[in-house]
């Protein structure tokens, strides 16, 4: 080979060398570790912590337990502020996740009150004869019993009402006789039967009623005889009531609302009403009028129920409870109650913007229903709130921090995030002075941990208590402070579950 020739082929293998060396370089990391690989068509965005922290870097990194910090890529971060939440599909799963859109509907509400029954006192009526006179007969003798309407209650006698019948008796007579008389003795004759057949009707008395010198007295409508006076013999006097009769086919409910949810019922409101009595059987009723007065003591109002009543099961005097269907009217913006998380300062819900990706939000709460509860602000109709496992993505997902993103300014504390376990083998390496374990494990999936070796807390130092290093183990983990895990099980590994 000449030396041109020669010549070519060196610089060529030194351009080589030079492309290769200039690969490689590009592929270290600052960190001294190699750098990943970028998909096509990505670009890289940051590095965030191994660990789940709220920790980015722009370059490449590792942690204080030497694990390097993982590449996202654009299309994986959130696109909408730091306060949305991001959690993988297999997550979304497992935790059970579930959603329901905010709509508009009617938002009612069941008011459970206690009340008692009482008669209606619109059917109440009573017998009292407006003359002087005496009972002759009971034909109804006993409290309580029921009459029909038209049925003979008593007979009395009563000589005004005997001298009263003969009166117009008489002038009837002299009707018929004074026929062929001439006009003016007609017309006197006239006045003198109406006189009295005027008395008569002034005093309640027909003349259907009338028998002989006793008259008859009748139940006016239906009833049961709540109170009976008249004794057989007895004397009475104009005005004296003799018997008290109700009408319980219709009874009424007097329930006791409280003050602050007295201005969600309405007359004409439904109503169910149940009795200890009868369990097993239920009453409808409606609101057929508030009262104007509140009770100082109890802070409630009466409202009375309407409630058929035509077996005669409701009592009078019975405590009954009711459960009055009270509402605004109208439709409003609601979401599920169980999509509220209530921290005690404000109200949260988690909007489900796709797939694995939610976004908290403060909303503005008003009246609550049985299973809805109005959103005044917050959220729109349509969108997704989270309705199970609402707790779980907070804390899976460091809710609190996100909150922060949010702006807020109350500096009230916030409820603990609920802790979770994560799964682990490895094998017991020491057990330290200071009471923690030295552990190489096998990579942690949950928290996407290679395998390596670590020291950890005992929640109890009892965990280790007959097993000696150098055993395989399994042991759960869970996150006490930031950065910090402890040890909450840990158990010697059976030897068919190491091979």
């Amino acid at each position: 080979m000449n030396t041109i020739g020669r010549f070519i082929l060196g610089a060529l293998l030194l351009l080589g060398m030079a492309a290769a060396g200039y690969w490689y370089g590009t592929q270290r990391t600052e960190g001294g570790g190699l750098r990943t690989e970028i998909p096509s068509g990505k670009k890289l965005l940051y590095y965030r912590n191994p660990m789940g922290l709220p920790d980015t870097s722009p370059v490449p990194k590792k942690d204080a337990m030497g694990m390097d910090y993982v590449a996202v890529y654009e299309g994986e971060a959130e696109q909408g502020g730091t306060n949305r939440i991001s959690i993988s599909t297999d997550k979304v799963q497992k935790l059970g996740v579930k959603s329901e859109a905010a709509a508009l509907r009617p938002l009612d509400r069941t008011l459970r009150v206690t009340g008692r029954i009482e008669i209606d006192e619109r059917r109440i009526y009573t017998i009292a004869p407006k003359f002087e006179g005496w009972v002759e007969r009971l034909h109804v003798n006993t409290t309580g019993q029921a009459v029909s309407k038209g049925q003979a209650l008593f007979e009395v006698y009563s000589p005004e009402l005997v001298s009263a019948q003969r009166e117009q008796a008489l002038a009837q007579q002299g009707l018929a006789a004074l026929k062929d008389a001439d006009d003016e003795a007609k017309q006197s004759m006239q006045r003198l039967a109406e006189a009295g057949s005027t008395r008569l009707k002034n005093w309640d008395i027909g003349d259907a009623r009338l028998n002989g010198n006793r008259i008859t007295f009748h139940a006016k409508e239906a009833g049961i005889v709540l109170e009976k006076k008249a004794v057989q013999g007895m004397r009475f006097m104009p005005g004296e009531m003799l018997y008290q009769i109700a009408d319980l086919s219709s009874v009424w409910i007097i329930a006791d609302v409280p003050e602050q949810d007295i201005g969600l019922v309405q007359p004409g409101s439904a109503a169910q009403v149940t009795v200890d009595s009868f369990p097993e059987r239920s009453f409808d009723g409606k609101v057929d009028f508030i009262y104007p007065t509140l009770n100082g003591a109890t802070r409630t109002v009466p409202v009375r129920i309407e409630i058929a009543n035509p077996q005669g099961m409701l009592k009078p005097a019975m405590f009954a409870n009711a459960q009055i269907v009270a509402g605004k009217g109208g439709e409003v913006l609601t979401v599920p109650d169980s999509a509220v998380i209530d921290s005690g300062t404000r109200q949260v819900v988690l909007v489900r913007i796709a797939e694995g990706r939610f976004e908290p939000r403060s909303v503005m709460l008003g009246a609550r229903g049985n299973d809805y509860v109005e959103v005044l602000s917050g959220v729109a109709v349509g969108e997704q709130v989270v309705t199970s496992a609402n707790f779980l993505i907070d804390a899976e997902s460091n809710l609190k921090a996100a909150l922060s993103g949010m702006g807020a300014t109350d500096t009230q504390p916030q409820p603990k995030a609920k802790t979770v376990g994560h799964q682990a083998q490895g094998v017991l390496k020491a057990v330290n002075e200071d009471g923690s374990v030295s552990i190489t494990h096998e990579p942690i999936a949950t928290l996407k941990w290679p395998g390596m070796t670590m020291d950890f807390a005992l929640a109890n130092p009892s965990l280790v208590t007959g097993i000696a290093p150098g055993s395989a183990i399994t042991f759960e983990i869970v996150e006490r402070g930031e950065g910090e895990w402890v040890i909450t099980k840990l158990q010697a590994q059976a030897e068919h579950e190491g091979h």
